[in-house]
């Protein structure tokens, strides 16, 4: 369970935005918790106030080491964490969001006299946030933004992996906020939602918003579950494994479920296995709201142990996620080096678990919203010893995206991939016949 956040003094009204910021930015940069969770900590807000602190945290977590670039010159000294947040929250407003600066400025000051001693650092974040109103925006033009952005072992994986122009489209594309896309349901008219929702439909068949006017229970379709949230390069996994009508397919480590829902919506008899009781519950209630059925098995898959194997079996594996910082940037700051090896020593054994319950003649589809070429080509590399056969996807299976197909007939989707069209999660995608 996420931590409290501590207390904060009643503030002035105006400031409870940038108070909650400041808060969301100590328990993810302080505590090493995600935005996520974070987000669960915090008092009540009205809706607006919620959507704009989470705009601030996000932000600033997006664009920390431009904004630390920026506020590093106008410090004598080096300033408490909370203080360095708040100017962070501050700085992000007067650079990046255009928020009036004295808007920015007073508001900003305000929350930092509501926190625990924060009074007596009142005036230092005044004067700070006033240099970087007039200042700032001169020295941001001239900052390397995409670099200064990307932590070292980030900057140097993608560089070996992708080369230094492809790693720094992905770096640029992790700086902008990702739209909205999402999976109709294939029995219903996707372009006349497309046209209820103000969205387009993608090359893959996809729908994407630019953006959502209001939070997304609140759209057209919702409750009766027309369709459900899904990165257009998140539906891709389910899609190539071709799932029939009547064929019993495994989704492991299934939650949140929106892969359990394509699969169930194609028609294919599903058994869905989620490890974590709160995430199978939360996987249930997707299902009930889209009003599709799966059986829901609450086990590991590592010892999961079914009567029968399985027509297909989609996994998509726990993994550092680095493919999904434009919706998660918190992700950059959470992850490190030290994290791959373990990660990559459990997709091994899941993929061997999934092979296992495969039938022969079976498929399965192997996947990680994970740029780290450990995570992806490393994992599947010595598929054959699971008695997997390569099943290549075909440039034309994936619509628009012939780009994504390695010569091995993978699927390598990157951040930057339709950058024109508001760019898609990073994922690795491999497909297998078990012989």
């Amino acid at each position: 369970m996420a931590r409290a956040v501590p207390a904060l003094r009643p503030a002035p009204s105006g400031t409870a935005s940038r108070s909650a910021a400041i808060s969301l930015l100590e328990t993810v940069l302080g505590k090493r918790r995600t935005l996520e969770e974070a987000l669960e900590t915090l008092p009540p807000l009205p809706s607006r106030d919620r959507a704009f602190t989470h705009l601030l945290a996000a932000t600033v977590l997006r664009r920390l080491g431009t904004l630390d670039t920026v506020i590093e010159p106008f410090l004598r000294r080096p300033p408490p964490g909370v203080v360095r947040n708040a100017l962070r929250v501050g700085a992000a407003q007067l650079l990046l969001l255009g928020t009036a600066p004295h808007a920015a400025v007073s508001a900003t000051v305000a929350a930092v006299q509501a926190l625990p001693q924060g009074a007596a650092f009142a005036g230092l974040v005044n004067a700070v946030l006033r240099r970087i109103a007039a200042e700032g925006p001169v020295a941001l033009a001239g900052l390397d933004t995409p670099r200064l952005d990307t932590p070292d072992w980030l900057w140097r994986a993608w560089h070996a992996a992708y080369g230094p122009a492809t790693a720094r489209a992905i770096a640029e594309a992790n700086a902008r906020e990702a739209p909205l896309d999402l999976t109709i349901k294939p029995d219903l008219d996707a372009a006349a939602w497309a046209e209820k929702l103000g969205g387009a439909i993608l090359a893959t068949g996809s729908l994407r918003l630019a953006s959502a006017s209001g939070p997304v229970p609140s759209l057209p379709g919702y409750a009766e579950g027309a369709w459900w949230v899904q990165d257009a390069a998140a539906a891709l996994p389910a899609r190539l494994l071709r799932p029939s009508p009547g064929e019993r397919v495994a989704d492991l480590c299934a939650a949140p479920g929106g892969k359990t829902a394509q699969l169930a919506a194609a028609g294919a008899l599903v058994t869905a296995v989620e490890a974590s009781p709160a995430r199978a519950q939360r996987l249930a209630e997707n299902l009930a709201r889209l009003r599709l059925a799966a059986d829901i098995v609450v086990a590991d898959a590592l010892t999961w142990t079914p009567r029968e194997a399985f027509d297909a079996v989609l996994l998509d594996a726990p993994c550092t996620a680095t493919g999904t910082i434009r919706r998660h940037p918190d992700i950059p700051h959470l992850k490190r080096p030290r994290d791959l090896p373990p990660l990559v020593a459990a997709q091994k054994a899941l993929l061997a678990a999934a092979a296992r319950l495969t039938r022969p003649g079976g498929r399965l589809v192997y996947a990680v919203c994970s740029l780290q070429p450990e995570e992806g080509e490393g994992v599947v590399a010595d598929a054959a010893s699971l008695g997997l056969a390569p099943d290549p996807v075909r440039p034309e299976e994936v619509p628009g995206l012939a780009a994504a197909v390695t010569p091995r007939g993978h699927v390598r989707t990157l951040p930057c991939h339709w950058a024109e069209q508001g760019g898609l999660d990073g994922f690795f995608i491999a497909r297998f016949r078990r012989v």
